[in-house]
């Protein structure tokens, strides 16, 4: 049954620490640590997936993976900081401070079945070799694994030459693949535009035939997807891409028909994503908030315009227009409430940059949480609208005057050092307080038995 995933069985190719550039110099210390306890304890260890496929590039994985034949009890035992995650395939969790190095126990692709809607499921995972982990995998610059005891790469399933090619193909037939877990075509979008590689024929025209089964994949599972497509500065191609194979129109249906509505590939929308993709992902005020409220503002302009048309010179509410542009994101990916209202906030009080800084109004705005990611998301308006930024940098001077001064107040001074002591004094232990013992009561009660005889005589 297995055998049913692949229409060509790939040769093995081992390629010899002199045939690559993978250096140990460039593989996180810890996971290092990881590969020579296992591989000293007897065990095969491999640096797996990504983390491979990025060091053949030549750039800085962000996560590294390792594969074992290793049993997760034996992992267990063999580090102090693992914690073992996971009810139908345990994973091991070892922890260095803030950094999780994730090690896994080889898998195999488990049987196939078909189920009577016709959507494809699989049992449980099982323990397998090497080879089954690799194939089982969802594309094949996936499947690439890295020996510390050898320092070779070795490839079960055409990965190496995919590399070269800069191409994205489906491990096994894409039809069956898309079917068992949908979200597979959002992450071939996701490699395409972040590697800028070409997703292979069978893999597109697999994406186009079953792009409506996203439907049935897991709502967080999706959302957090989408999130992830705004990554590595590359959301302007991965939304397009993501238009291009029908998939936009099952998520994100509004901004599908603006796009439609807009000139398909000269939609305004790619230049303010593409003004997105030109800041640091990982800058200070950069936040998921501010990513759905630059996807979403070209569709809170057009609402905008309608609203100003039809209010006769009324003032319009823009927060609530801002909430009705993101409504439909809300309804189908179940987005945070924070990020919601985060988004819906930024589309409101950009406004407040058309004019400089000021003494008052000026400084409680930029005292304001949302202030930062407000400054990001006015930065990527002024690029994508080629806008004159003198009034931009004067708001971010502001901003950092009044945190300079604040921090030089008398009163910010104090009341940090205030809070020391009390966090100090706190932390002293606090006297136990001598347990009082109760007093013995039965001297009353028999004074009292004894005014109730003569009250009843008397009676």
């Amino acid at each position: 049954m297995i055998g049913s995933f692949f229409k060509k069985k790939n040769k093995l190719v081992v390629r010899k620490r002199s045939e690559h550039c993978i250096s140990r110099a460039n593989i996180d210390p810890d996971a290092l640590k990881v590969l020579y306890r296992l591989a000293n304890a007897g065990y095969t260890a491999y640096l797996v997936g990504g983390s491979v496929r990025d060091l053949l590039l030549g750039r800085v994985p962000k996560d590294f993976d390792i594969g074992t034949d290793a049993r997760p009890n034996q992992i267990r035992r063999l580090f102090r900081n693992c914690f073992l995650i996971g009810k139908r395939f345990r994973l091991a969790h070892i922890v260095f401070g803030r950094k999780v190095i994730e090690t896994s126990t080889f898998r195999r692709q488990p049987e196939t079945c078909d189920s009577d809607n016709g959507v494809y499921q699989t049992e449980d995972n099982t323990f397998g070799t090497p080879e089954e982990d690799a194939k089982r995998r969802d594309f094949t610059v996936n499947g690439l694994f890295y020996d510390i005891k050898t320092f070779s790469v070795i490839d079960y399933v055409g990965g190496l030459d995919d590399l070269a090619r800069k191409t994205i193909r489906s491990i096994g037939d894409p039809d069956i693949r898309f079917r068992e877990d949908p979200v597979r075509m959002m992450r071939a979008i996701k490699f395409a535009s972040r590697l800028d590689f070409l997703i292979d024929r069978a893999s597109q025209k697999a994406i186009l035939e079953h792009h409506a089964d996203i439907l049935n994949a897991s709502v967080p599972r999706v959302c957090e997807e989408v999130f992830r497509l705004f990554s590595y500065n590359s959301s302007s191609a991965a939304f397009k891409m993501l238009w291009e194979y029908k998939l936009m129109q099952d998520l994100l249906p509004d901004i599908h028909q603006y796009i439609e509505d807009s000139g398909g590939q000269k939609s305004v929308l790619w230049k303010y994503l593409a003004a997105l993709d030109t800041l640091p992902s990982d800058e200070d005020g950069m936040s998921n908030g501010v990513r759905m409220a630059v996807l979403h503002y070209p569709i809170f302009l057009e609402l905008l315009k309608k609203a100003q048309a039809a209010s006769s010179g009324k003032r319009v509410n823009r927060q609530q227009l801002a909430r009705q542009a993101l409504q439909s994101a809300a309804n189908s990916l179940r987005i945070p409430k924070a990020c919601f209202y985060t988004a819906a906030t930024l589309m409101d009080v950009q406004r407040r940059f058309t004019e400089p800084p000021r003494k008052g109004r000026a400084q409680r705005f930029v005292m304001n949480p949302v202030f930062p990611e407000a400054l990001t998301f006015q930065r990527v308006l002024t690029i994508a609208e080629q806008k004159d930024s003198d009034k931009l940098d004067q708001w971010l001077e502001f901003y950092k005057q009044e945190n300079a001064s604040r921090r030089r107040s008398p009163r910010f001074e104090s009341n940090d050092t205030d809070s020391a002591d009390k966090a100090n004094d706190s932390a002293e232990p606090e006297p136990v307080p001598q347990r009082q013992r109760r007093p013995r009561r039965r001297k009353t009660r028999t004074n009292q038995s004894q005014t109730t005889r003569q009250s009843g005589k008397g009676s």
